[in-house]
């Protein structure tokens, strides 16, 4: 009788706790460090909030090995529900017909609330079609911003608390600063592609591409030849002969940053996302912020500066129980609480209105000068064809292209023109190649 007891006891214990067994749900990302460690205790932070899911993350390295891990595990079945792919990742995975779950239709199939509007227009926009509705949930959104040395402007007879707001003024304090001996540099920038091309673009309302940049279909074609464009990279050629401006290097290495940290380049255009590491890396003087510089003579400028960073996209072929948990895991994801801890923490863009509004509450810009600057920047005015952002197969492709044709416009091997015009052509045999393989 006691064996029946004991075997029945054991029979209850193991189905209560088959009950109440977590659903594990796999979350591949390409956050290491500070970040990787701050990602994992977000999972945390919503695995100890309820008893039915369990977010499991694992780091698979750079962004391009992550995405290149997540498509070979789909093509093997042994896909994560969810996945956090770079930016310009995002027209291939569009293309991915029948391999993701759409972020509103996975909201919308678990009666989670959701709504666009609460997101930030120009983070929304970029992850969204034509209709608005979005499609991966934005986690770590970063802007260019403009970041310059105190120490120097001082020593060269500017303000220090003023940055120069056009292109016409930065050549000006440029001029200044390196007459003056103050430094031997004016400025430098990260990214040709994504800062002085892209953004640089959307900043000018002008177009890069054909089709909203490519949100409308993948018969877009590249446009970033235009005559603003032409004008701009011509000064940088002419900046760089003259000394003003420094060449930091192609996509992948960051040459930009040293030069600034030095002082030998007294501006330093970079990713929002860089604040903590630029202050961190420059002790021996005080770092200011800005907006880029713009062109004041280029109607419909400035407009709005345009996102860089990553996103969770859910990957179809998992349970309903799984995507259960993804859909309250997004939503916990987009809380203030949860956004404006991770803004602050890591210098990314809060990705909703009301995590920067309590960013506000909590006094967090009022005591770091310079953490608004970004926000201000990408919501300056509501986003149009031109500034949502971009969308094209191939792209990390194209960006090594357009850093190659730059270095040919230093060189002196080409002009402005025919080195934007190579861009488009070569761009464009990648772009029908990606067409041709999505059809």
């Amino acid at each position: 009788m006691s064996r029946i007891f004991t075997a029945s006891a054991v029979a209850l214990i193991a189905s209560l706790s088959a009950a109440h067994a977590k659903t594990d749900i796999q979350w591949w990302h390409a956050m290491g460090g500070e970040l990787g460690a701050k990602l994992e205790e977000i999972a945390k932070g919503f695995n100890d909030s309820q008893e039915d899911f369990n977010i499991v993350p694992s780091y698979k390295g750079t962004y391009p090995e992550t995405m290149t891990a997540a498509i070979a595990a789909f093509r093997a079945k042994q896909q994560p529900a969810i996945v956090q792919v770079f930016e310009v990742g995002t027209g291939t995975m569009m293309a991915a017909e029948g391999a993701i779950i759409p972020v509103y239709q996975l909201m919308a199939d678990h009666g989670e609330g959701f709504d666009p509007a609460a997101y930030i227009p120009a983070i929304a926009g970029y992850y969204s079609d034509v209709d608005g509705n979005m499609l991966s949930l934005p986690f770590n959104s970063s802007t260019p911003i403009l970041y310059y040395n105190k120490a120097v402007f001082e020593k060269a007879g500017l303000d220090p608390e003023t940055p120069p707001k056009t292109w016409a003024e930065l050549e000006e304090f440029s001029n200044k600063i390196k007459e003056s001996g103050a430094a031997s540099c004016g400025f430098t920038s990260q990214w040709i592609s994504w800062i002085q091309t892209e953004n640089f673009s959307a900043w000018h309302n002008q177009p890069i591409g054909t089709l909203e940049n490519g949100l409308g279909g993948t018969d877009a074609r590249l446009s970033l030849n235009g005559p603003v464009q032409v004008k701009h990279w011509e000064n940088m050629k002419r900046w760089a002969d003259e000394g003003i401006f420094k060449y930091g290097g192609p996509v992948g290495g960051d040459g930009s940053g040293p030069l600034f940290y030095s002082q030998e380049c007294a501006i330093h255009m970079a990713s929002s996302g860089s604040r903590a590491g630029i202050v961190a890396n420059t002790p021996d003087f005080e770092v200011g912020f800005g907006m880029l510089p713009y062109y004041d003579d280029v109607e419909g400028a400035p407009q709005n500066s345009i996102i860089g960073g990553a996103t969770l996209w859910v990957l179809s072929g998992r349970s309903d129980e799984e995507y259960a948990g993804v859909a309250k895991f997004f939503e916990y994801l987009s809380t203030p609480e949860v956004q404006a801890d991770w803004h602050q923490f890591t210098g990314y863009l809060p990705i909703t209105q009301a995590a920067y509004e309590l960013g506000k509450e909590q006094g967090y810009y009022d005591a770091n000068p310079g953490t608004e600057v970004s926000i201000e920047q990408i919501t300056l005015n509501e986003p149009t064809e031109n500034s949502k952002g971009l969308r094209f197969g191939n792209y990390v492709q194209i960006r090594g292209i357009i850093d190659e044709e730059f270095e040919q416009l230093l060189s002196g091997s080409k002009d402005a023109k025919g080195a934007l015009d190579s861009v488009v052509e070569r761009g464009d045999a990648l772009l029908e190649e990606f067409q041709a393989q999505s059809q």
